[in-house]
């Protein structure tokens, strides 16, 4: 007899064992049917099948086979409609029933396990932030013909309710352990409303959104009050904490204010570039953005101040308003340099990239958001997205070395005072 006729006979006989003969080719001629549908679909079909699989596996076990029973009081009864969940998945199932001759229907445990939601909630909102919305959520996640009793209005109801707790974990997690090294500060607006957020890099590497604080643009206030917030869980805010910006007013002023002529403040080299180039005819712009960033490229801080000179020059030639741009942040954009940051954590830090990029999760998961209802939902949303962002994040390129740089920065602290 051939390999393959052996193997498929003990599958047969394995399928039989659990299910009966005419389960078996009922079960497998189901999913072979479905064998189009999406991958979700047919797993949600193994999934529905090993359940009937068990709770009539059980059964057996309570009753006994139907020619040598062990329980005379208890009798199988068929079948009837019934519902489990499968992963995030509500499903019909054909439950097999069992009752008791004197007390009625007995209740089979696996059945009764089976219909607990378990982790529904948190799946379904990790799939509506890949960008399911809820009116969609029945016909792009469940199989139509497999499910029911999920409508727009009970997802809605589960999303507030989960949104909730996360918007109340985020507001309240403790940051007394958590050693920033950086803080990159930047401003998202949704919904007409701007919420400054704080994104953290701690000594080993590792990011963290660590708060956020509504109002109605960005302004020293709002950095402020984000501050207070921040201190309030515990975080502590140093001289020797570097702040990277995209170099609004606001934010500077109110930095400025809290750690005078000992602030560490790096400006984004991006966003120092976009300003230079608003500034420039177009035929000047590719260069200007050149030239800025093979000085900022440079190993030595005297390097990169000389080509930042000459770069000064050739703007004077071109727009004095330019120039002015560039000299208004001129020590700035070189706060690296002066603290012997490595090349490849300085790739990390000279832009609000890495803030940056965790915005654009936030406009991807909120993509299906179409109307906001007031600011509380707002609040609940950018929470429960920023603590599913924070599962993407990864340890910054560099960051053994950042201890060293941390030795340089208490240094140059200490030649201020």
């Amino acid at each position: 007899m051939k390999v393959e006729t052996k193997q498929r006979k003990k599958a047969m006989g394995g399928f039989r064992q659990m299910t009966g003969t005419e389960k078996a080719r009922n079960s497998l001629y189901r999913i072979m049917s479905e064998g189009k549908q999406a991958l979700d679909n047919i797993f949600l079909s193994i999934g529905q099948m090993v359940a009937e699989s068990i709770m009539l596996m059980e059964r057996e076990e309570l009753a006994g086979p139907d020619y040598h029973p062990i329980n005379p009081r208890l009798q199988k009864w068929a079948h009837e409609e019934g519902s489990i969940y499968i992963a995030d998945q509500k499903v019909k199932i054909n439950r097999p029933r069992l009752r008791d001759i004197e007390d009625g229907e007995v209740s089979l445990k696996s059945y009764e396990k089976l219909r607990q939601s378990g982790q529904f909630s948190e799946e379904m909102l990790e799939k509506i932030m890949r960008g399911v919305s809820a009116q969609k959520y029945e016909d792009t996640v469940i199989g139509a013909a497999e499910s029911f009793g999920v409508s727009p209005s009970s997802v809605s109801k589960k999303m507030i309710e989960l949104t909730a707790k996360k918007l109340s974990e985020f507001q309240t997690r403790p940051l007394i352990d958590f050693r920033p090294f950086t803080l990159f500060l930047d401003t998202i607006h949704r919904g007409g409303e701007a919420f400054l957020v704080a994104l953290g890099i701690d000594h080993n590497g590792r990011k963290m959104a660590l708060g956020f604080w509504q109002g109605s643009s960005e302004n020293h206030f709002l950095c402020e009050e984000l501050f207070k917030d921040l201190e309030s869980r515990g975080l502590v805010l140093t001289k020797n904490i570097l702040f990277v910006t995209d170099g609004g007013s606001g934010l500077i002023k109110a930095l400025r204010n809290r750690f005078g002529k000992k602030l560490l403040h790096q400006r984004c080299a991006i966003h120092k570039s976009r300003n230079l180039q608003k500034h420039l005819a177009k035929k000047y712009r590719k260069e200007a953005h050149r030239l800025l960033m093979n000085a900022l490229e440079q190993e030595a801080y005297d390097d990169a101040k000389a080509m930042l000179k000459e770069l000064e020059k050739w703007l004077r030639q071109k727009n004095e308003s330019a120039a002015d741009s560039l000299l208004e942040a001129f020590d700035e954009l070189l706060t690296l340099h002066r603290l012997k940051v490595p090349a490849l954590l300085r790739k990390t830090l000279i832009t609000t990239n890495p803030i940056e990029s965790m915005f654009s999760i936030v406009r991807q998961c909120e993509k299906n958001i179409k109307r906001s209802r007031g600011s509380k939902m707002l609040q609940r949303w950018l929470a429960a997205v920023l603590l599913y962002a924070e599962q993407q994040f990864r340890t910054v390129k560099g960051h053994q070395e950042i201890d060293q740089v941390i030795a340089n920065i208490k240094a140059d602290q200490k030649e201020a005072a």
